[in-house]
């Protein structure tokens, strides 16, 4: 959520930016329109109240004729209070529903493109991996290591779900030890998060109203959250936290769930986009001050875990138009998958500056004052994806997977073969 006083000093300016995320600047004009017509209410209300308050008064000390005309005084002024109260109740209603469909502003070095075929490639590492033989694609690959069973997971739970096996699942637990090794070496706080939130939470990320359509909701008014993000954006919630503890950098583990309702084609075969699926998250709060350099740091830290897998990637400028609501700006990193020969995204890292810890009221306290922090973002592994990538990229000629080395205490093994 936007700070209303920002809207009402700089509205053409808001507008023409939320116009670059493809947002309907009018929303701007509603909200400053809205906000008006409440505080008018507001201080008609507030007019009201202290003239009944006089009348009050007046019927406790007054007596006789002046006693009579101060209760028909009380009694209008009242009655003109029961008609403002619920006008302002729906001008308020009205007003917050207008605010929350407003999108965090791209910053100004975010370049322009209305979809993801505008972004472009900040920088790549490594090379294309090469074969001297025709590598095969992770499905093909997972069945004959008997690794992955989707069949099975569709006639248990229905399309797009799976079973990860035999070796793979050990795979995954030295992938996540891994991850939370080297972040905890960076004083990230290692979190297991809930996986299911309130409407608050994910109102508050900036995750409804709009996205409600991609979000599974329970029987009890609980979401289950699509991102560890999510609950790691709520921990906070209605705190101050003192300026001396930023930044805080959680790393969350959790299981993910995304109706993926809007996907089709070749990518809802196998696990590229799925219903269910573990990953690790990244987040931070910090000054406002800092938030830039915080970004950077996520991306190097993304980089480090993907350069320490050696899987070649590009690391991707996101363009206004295919940034989220909660972003102001945003890059992916998209691994290389030898089987599609391109890049697919495995990572993405957004700074949401005071777009979710406005909605969701965490302040910090400096030198007397408080302000709102600034939250970011950013994968440091997605399990399913990752697994395509290693699969395809570090397969062998017999079939057999070889393990990076970096994984190899964890599992135990350095080669999956049959």
């Amino acid at each position: 959520m936007l700070d209303i006083k920002l809207l009402r000093e700089h509205k053409e300016e808001i507008q023409r930016k939320i116009s670059r995320k493809g947002s309907d600047s009018a929303l701007v004009d509603q909200a400053v329109e809205l906000d008006q017509r409440r505080r008018e209410l507001i201080a008609k209300l507030e007019d009201n109240q202290s003239e009944l308050n006089k009348h009050s008064k007046e019927i406790a000390t007054f007596h006789g004729q002046q006693k009579i005309d101060a209760i028909k005084e009380a009694s209008t002024v009242s009655e003109k209070i029961k008609q403002l109260k619920p006008e302002l109740d729906r001008v308020n209603a009205e007003y917050r529903k207008t605010m929350l469909a407003i999108p965090n502003p791209p910053d100004d070095d975010v370049i322009d493109g209305a979809s993801d075929k505008e972004n472009t490639t900040h920088h790549t590492w490594g090379n294309p991996t090469e074969f001297s033989f025709n590598p095969k694609e992770y499905l093909e690959l997972a069945s004959d290591l008997d690794l992955i069973d989707i069949d099975r997971a569709a006639k248990v739970s229905g399309a797009r779900f799976y079973y990860l096996k035999r070796e793979a699942v050990l795979l995954e637990l030295a992938i996540v030890r891994y991850a939370m090794d080297v972040l905890t070496k960076e004083n990230f706080i290692p979190m297991i998060t809930p996986e299911m939130v309130n409407r608050t939470t994910m109102e508050g990320g900036g995750y409804l109203p709009s996205g409600e359509d991609e979000i599974y909701k329970t029987q009890d008014d609980l979401y289950m959250i699509g991102t560890a993000e999510q609950p790691l954006a709520g921990y906070h919630m209605n705190e101050t936290l003192e300026a001396s503890q930023m930044p805080l950098r959680y790393a969350g583990f959790s299981s993910c769930f995304r109706r993926e309702a809007g996907s089709y084609g070749k990518d809802v075969r196998g696990i590229l986009r799925v219903h269910q699926f573990d990953k690790i998250e990244m987040f931070s709060y910090v000054l406002p001050e800092d938030s830039k350099k915080e970004h950077d740091y996520l991306v190097s830290l993304e980089e480090k875990l993907m350069q320490g897998l050696k899987i070649p990637y590009r690391v991707v400028n996101i363009c206004a138009g295919d940034l989220g609501a909660p972003a102001s700006k945003k890059f992916d990193i998209e691994a290389w998958i030898p089987s599609e020969n391109t890049y697919r995204e495995t990572h993405s890292c957004s700074n949401c500056t005071d777009f979710q810890s406005r909605r969701l009221n965490i302040r910090y306290k400096k030198n007397g004052k408080s302000d709102y922090l600034h939250t970011l973002n950013g994968t440091a592994f997605a399990i399913p994806r990752l697994l395509i990538a290693l699969l395809e990229n570090f397969q062998q000629k017999d079939g057999s997977i070889e393990i990076p080395e970096v994984l190899h205490k964890y599992t135990g093994f350095s080669k999956i073969k049959r």
